[in-house]
């Protein structure tokens, strides 16, 4: 059964509109349009084969929620544009010619919604001589930076931001710029970035030795750097803002299926489908609670069920194969000789609590192993069917497998994020952990309800204990395991992702990368007193353990980053102060100007009514104040929270960060009152400031201003809070995603 919220999500994301935006079609006529189109790929086997009953049975499969397709299917299968696939990767060579046609290339693939990764460890170094010219090459940071504003260009015509992956191998002799660039948590916003790791280089790290940094271009040693201290780099810039990731090159093509075709040298945006130059892949998932049965009052894994629907997704996805419409040829000609699938799975987290077993315990760890056995095994089961149906994938004779049993495709297995999918399915994201287990959801006139998770609110009730300020609590402390009055057989199994030790979060992507063919695409989520000691740990376990990558993310660290400053600089643009030379206390605000243009806005607040005002001049944002009604309110609080407001913005403090630390607090009056649209009188002053920001970014400062609800914060992935509704934003499986109304980074 499809929820309200999935019917939302499908209809704001996925259904077909016409120029005014108006839905053209139903959920259930998008998943016949769906199923019909990629059933139409039979007839290119068999000219006699019912097309209406593999379509019924595509669509059983989809509306039933036990399989879907990733996100482009979705919305272009049956359509004109016909692209099909979510994961592309494309080469970057070390000429400004390569350089632009991967651009180029890279757009075309945005605007039809796929996802984009590169390898820059082929262009030469920051500073190395280009022989065409004479002068001097400006790095791959300079280039990424390049990529970066085309995606935003690409964003800015179409529905959404691109979403890019971008690795350097750890021995190119720019590594050390490459793994701080995302530092300042406002730049190479369109990229999630990845260290390509080697196995030399973490034995090089273990024994505390130098190890040689490569010209790409030359093959000849350049320079030396202490691993330990690069590999403490890494760590410290990961824990700082959630990244670089990193990648274990090596691992990758210790399985690349087919070695004749050169290295895999990246991976899609969120780390889990590793794929050669221009070669794409689609993806699906298996949604693990729709594949539960109750015996007496338990629950069990339908193991039967399990194994008749990886048989038809196999299916499914290797016709997505023959009907997709590639955005490039080169694309086409790479993807269909190999015919790589990455079949997947959502909801692992809920099927274990159905099941009452702890995320993080043994028992668990075994589940998602016997698990995702079953996926890959019977998935290459089927995958080899269909080479006895329609033919092995053509380069089968080049490949790891030559010797064995014929497939029909180079690899069968990928665990992806499922961000959007997960919410339609109504179930838990890939192979995270609940990331909560109440939290907020904004409804359409501005209401802020309580949104639980079902399986607690079934095992809450059952005992007698559900009630609305049970959850309320659980809203505020953001777990089950700090409430009192659970017991502690429900806090044992209903953990969420920061009541999980790390180590445990790598124990569980390991087992999944056991028995996948490509990679594992998860967060490991820590909380904000973590450590980098910590953050080393995992990524030494991931290691040892044999993923092929890692992804971490500490609670908060991309918002409470220190302040960016920058150069202070006097009328005539020229810097007076560097940042490396500032003195924290010996900063001055501008002077207020004489004259301000500004915009009053009226808030209803949890004691009556606020009133904002913002004005600005040529410089931007200058001044803040409010007013409380005659209802009364805090109106000493107000006010000093706006007068340093005022005096951090015209201090040159990014108003965002500002805007960041304010957004959300919240007051007793606002909860104990549904309907406001703000938390308190400091949310209400940021979310005021946000529309005057977006309005300002648009040059339309002096028009009306829209409604407090209805405006984003514009910082993209950076944000704790999504950009289209302000709800808070989840990260896991190397991605990011708002649960409240479908939005993320990667889909």
């Amino acid at each position: 059964m499809i929820s309200e919220n999935a019917k939302a999500v499908l209809e704001k994301r996925y259904l077909i509109r016409d120029e005014q935006g108006r839905p053209q079609e139903t959920v259930d006529e998008l998943f016949d349009r769906v199923s019909r189109a990629i059933a139409e790929a039979d007839k290119n086997f068999d000219p006699q084969a019912d097309i209406d009953a593999v379509a019924k049975q595509f669509r059983d499969m989809m509306t039933n929620l036990e399989f879907l397709p990733n996100s482009p299917t979705l919305m272009n299968a049956g359509r004109p544009l016909g692209q099909l696939s979510a994961c592309f990767v494309l080469p970057v060579g070390d000429s400004m010619e390569d350089i632009f046609t991967s651009i180029k290339n890279a757009a075309l693939i945005h605007k039809s919604g796929g996802g984009t990764g590169f390898s820059f460890s082929r262009l030469r170094a920051k500073g190395a001589t280009v022989n065409s010219t004479g002068g001097v090459a400006s790095g791959p940071v300079s280039f990424m930076k390049v990529f970066n504003a085309a995606t935003e260009a690409v964003k800015q015509g179409g529905t959404r931001r691109g979403a890019n992956m971008g690795i350097l191998r750890v021995d190119h002799p720019d590594i050390l710029e490459f793994i701080s660039c995302k530092n300042n948590t406002a730049e190479i916003t369109n990229f999630n970035i990845s260290v390509g790791i080697t196995e030399a280089f973490m034995k090089a790290v273990e024994n505390d030795e130098d190890y040689e940094l490569i010209d790409p271009s030359t093959k000849q040693v350049t320079n030396k750097l202490n691993a330990k201290t690069v590999f403490a780099a890494i760590v410290q810039s990961a824990w700082q803002t959630g990244e670089p990731g990193i990648i274990f090159l090596d691992r990758l093509n210790r399985d690349n299926a087919v070695p004749s075709q050169g290295e895999i040298e990246s991976t899609n945006p969120c780390g889990e489908q590793p794929l050669l130059p221009y070669e794409s892949c689609n993806l699906g998932s298996i949604n693990l609670v729709a594949h539960l049965k109750k015996s007496g009052e338990r629950y069990l894994l339908d193991w039967d069920k399990l194994r008749d629907t990886i048989r038809k997704a196999v299916h499914f996805l290797d016709n997505v194969i023959e009907v997709n419409k590639y955005p490039l040829p080169e694309i086409a000609e790479t993807t269909l000789a190999t015919r790589k699938i990455g079949l997947g799975l959502m909801g692992f987290a809920d099927m274990l609590l159905y099941l009452g077993i702890p995320y993080n315990s043994e028992q668990g760890v075994t589940m998602g192993n016997e698990i995702m056995e079953m996926i890959n095994r019977i998935g290459h089961e089927a995958s080899a069917q269909l080479a006895q149906e329609r033919g092995a994938f053509p380069l089968f004779g080049e490949s790891i497998y030559r010797d064995g049993t014929p497939l029909r495709n180079a690899t069968v297995t990928t665990i992806a994020p499922t961000g959007t999918l997960s919410i339609i399915a109504n179930v838990s994201s890939g192979v995270e952990p609940v990331f909560a287990y109440a939290y907020i959801r904004n409804v359409m006139d501005n209401t802020h309800l309580i949104e639980t998770n079902h399986i607690l609110q079934e095992r809450l009730e059952a005992a007698g204990l559900y009630n609305e300020a049970l959850m309320h609590e659980i809203v505020e402390k953001g777990s089950l395991a700090h409430v009192d009055g659970i017991p502690e057989d429900i806090k044992r199994v209903f953990v969420c992702a920061h009541d999980i030790s790390p180590i445990w979060h790598v124990k569980m992507q390991a087992a999944f990368q056991e028995h996948t063919d490509n990679a594992v695409s998860k967060t490991v989520n820590f909380p904000n007193s973590a450590t980098k000691d910590d953050v080393e740990e995992v990524y030494w376990l991931a290691y040892k353990l044999g993923c092929k990558g890692i992804t971490i993310y500490r609670d908060g660290s991309r918002a409470e980053q220190v302040l960016n400053i920058g150069a202070v600089k006097d009328d005539q643009g020229n810097p007076i102060q560097d940042e490396a030379d500032f003195s924290y206390g010996h900063l001055l605000p501008r002077p207020r100007p004489d004259v301000t243009t500004g915009v009053t806005e009226k808030v209803r607040i949890g004691c009556g009514n606020l009133y904002i005002t913002v004005n600005y001049d040529e410089k931007g944002i200058c001044e803040v104040f409010t007013s409380t009604g005659k209802s009364g309110g805090c109106p000493s609080q107000s006010e000093a929270t706006a007068r340093l407001v005022s005096v951090g913005i015209r201090s040159g403090i990014d108003p965002q960060e500002i805007i960041q630390q304010l957004k959300g607090i919240r007051c007793p009056s606002t909860i104990r009152q549904p309907g406001l649209g703000v938390t308190s009188c400091p949310d209400a002053i940021a979310r005021v400031l946000e529309k005057v920001l977006k309005a300002q970014a648009h040059g339309d400062a002096l028009s009306p201003i829209a409604k407090i609800s209805a405006i984003p914060t514009g910082r993209g992935q950076h944000d704790k809070y999504c950009p289209e509704c302000g709800s808070k934003l989840e990260h896991e499986g190397g991605c990011v995603v708002c649960r409240n109304c479908g939005y993320s980074k990667c889909s």
